[in-house]
């Protein structure tokens, strides 16, 4: 008996000694893999900050052995969420400004600016989130009570999109504008010959705004960092910031204060930094990638400068515009499509996209995997469908459950056929990157998948989903989340998916998002986000 005793125990230390040792091993859980099966996994294995191993508990704990050995419970885990469209730093920025978001009317949102100033003190009050369309009176506000209550200190209030910006008199003051000053792709709204304090898309950056200090701008970051990482984001791409910012992120990222990954769209409206970057060429580390230009071709739709192939249907003989002449995204698009980098082009109208549709197969002709995006692709003209077979949509589904209470008035039944057609987008292309536009929408990831696949608002409405033909399954919005979000990056090599040699990063919820009850999705939340293996929320 003895001798049987002492042969198991040389043979279970044998065994023990054989198993390769890693990092990390999860076992028991109900682990999405997004791969090209989409896999279900019980259990993998992480070394060196990559999975080595998918597979059943058996397998894993046959072959490895960790003193970090984490049992899941059963618990869903999906690959590390990735926001295709989003503001990154803007968003931390807003943690220094009053919050203006979800604000039922115009007196609310005064209310929350004397309450900042009397907090904050600041010389120039900045905010956002306001947004007409949800108040009773859906006109946008005038400045008389702003000046009213802040006739020295400069305010300006951006509207939820950004696209609209309510200024008082002594930020027009500091600005040097009037009634007669002259915009080119966008707006100064008057009314009875004078100024509103509205300025729409380009006429905003008349506004002098102070910009933050680099102490701000990094708290914004690191901030922003904390939030996202709550919600399981391991990446973001952050759609428009300059050279300054990039080059923040970056020494912050090395010194691993910020291990949040990037992927940097650089602001395409400022020709330098377009010459900067295309002569630099692609900018590649395991967390930061610059690779793309964000370019504007319109505004928004809420206020009314999305670009229109006929006029607004609340708003007779008003079409809003392009942001430049069509010759100037040509010159864009030519200079782009002759570098390695990448062009995502802003287009919410059907005018707009219409426009960049043609472009970009004008200058696209004959060149490859250049995986050039259309970012929103909200409203489509029934023809430019099939266009999308070479250009990569990128959407933000709340957008839809957003403006579904008040589009068709805005745009009219006809054109409500085109617009947040994700469904119709996917086929024509076979992928889709989606993202939220944050803080434009709730950074919750969650709320993109319950849009995209239940097309309803947290309140059930409409009882039958919102143009519910053009809702994606479940898997659809999961790859979208993940794996295609990384292809519209080209990182579908390295992330997206839970996979052998991928980085290890994952996210543990509470709930299965893939088989809950449609109504139950938005109270999804993440008990863990993992990046390279390190458990960061």
């Amino acid at each position: 008996m003895k001798k049987i005793i002492f042969i198991f125990v040389i043979s279970f230390l044998f065994t023990a000694c054989q198993k390769e040792k890693v990092d990390t091993i999860i076992i028991n859980s109900t682990t999405y893999t997004v791969n090209d099966s989409f896999e279900i996994a019980e259990a993998f294995a992480i070394k060196d900050g990559k999975f080595i191993a998918v597979g059943s508990n058996a397998e894993i704990q046959d072959k490895y052995q960790s003193e970090n050995l984490i049992d899941d419970k059963n618990q869903t885990i999906v690959p590390g969420l990735i926001d295709a469209h989003c503001h990154f730093y803007r968003m931390g920025l807003d943690q220094q400004k009053v919050s203006l978001e979800g604000t039922k009317s115009y007196d609310e949102v005064l209310e929350k600016l004397i309450a900042f100033q009397k907090e904050k003190n600041v010389n120039f009050i900045t905010g956002r989130g306001w947004d007409q369309n949800d108040w009773e009176i859906k006109e946008f506000p005038t400045k008389e009570k702003l000046d009213a209550l802040f006739p020295t200190i400069p305010v300006a209030i951006s509207r939820v999109d950004g696209h609209a910006l309510l200024v008082n008199q002594a930020a027009i003051n500091l600005a040097g504008i009037n009634e007669n000053t002259k915009v080119s792709g966008g707006e100064i709204i008057l009314k009875d010959g004078k100024m509103t304090g509205i300025l729409i898309d380009a006429a905003m950056d008349f506004i002098k705004i102070p910009e933050p200090t680099k102490q701000e701008a990094i708290q914004g970051l690191l901030d922003a960092q904390k939030i996202s990482f709550s919600y399981g984001l391991t990446t973001v791409d952050d759609a428009g910031i300059d050279q300054k910012t990039i080059e923040l992120i970056d020494s912050l990222q090395q010194t691993n204060d910020l291990k949040m990954r990037i992927y940097a769209m650089v602001s395409g409206d400022n020709q330098a930094q377009i010459d900067t970057y295309i002569k630099k060429g692609i900018i590649k580390t395991d967390k930061l990638n610059v690779r793309s230009f964000k370019v504007y071709g319109d505004g928004a739709l809420g206020s009314r400068g999305a670009a229109m192939r006929t006029s607004y249907a609340d708003r007779e003989n008003h079409f809003g515009a392009l942001i430049y002449s069509p010759e100037r995204y040509q010159e864009i698009a030519k200079q782009i499509a002759a570098s390695e980098y990448q062009m995502n082009t802003h287009a919410i109208g059907d005018s707009a996209n219409t426009w960049l549709i043609k472009i970009y197969k004008d200058v696209l002709k004959n060149k490859k995997n250049k995986r050039w995006r259309i970012e929103h692709a909200q409203i489509i003209s029934p023809e430019d469908f099939k266009n999308f077979d070479n250009i990569l949509p990128s959407v933000q589904p709340t957008h839809a459950t957003s403006d579904m209470y008040w589009a068709e008035n805005r745009i009219g039944k006809e054109r409500m056929k085109g617009a947040y057609a994700f469904k119709d987008l996917l086929k024509n292309y076979g992928k889709i990157a989606l993202g939220t536009d944050f803080p434009v929408e709730e950074v919750n990831p969650f709320l993109t998948f319950y849009a995209a696949t239940i097309r309803k608002d947290i309140a059930n409405y409409p009882e039958n989903g919102f143009q519910r033909e053009n809702a994606l399954t479940r898997e659809e919005t999961l790859k979208g989340m993940t794996i295609w979000a990384a292809f519209s990056n080209f990182e579908e090599l390295e992330k997206g998916s839970i996979e052998v040699g991928k980085f290890a990063d994952f996210v543990i919820l509470n709930q299965n998002i893939m088989k809950v009850e449609g109504k139950e999705i938005p109270k999804t939340k993440v008990i863990s986000t993992f990046l390279n293996g390190e458990k960061v929320f």
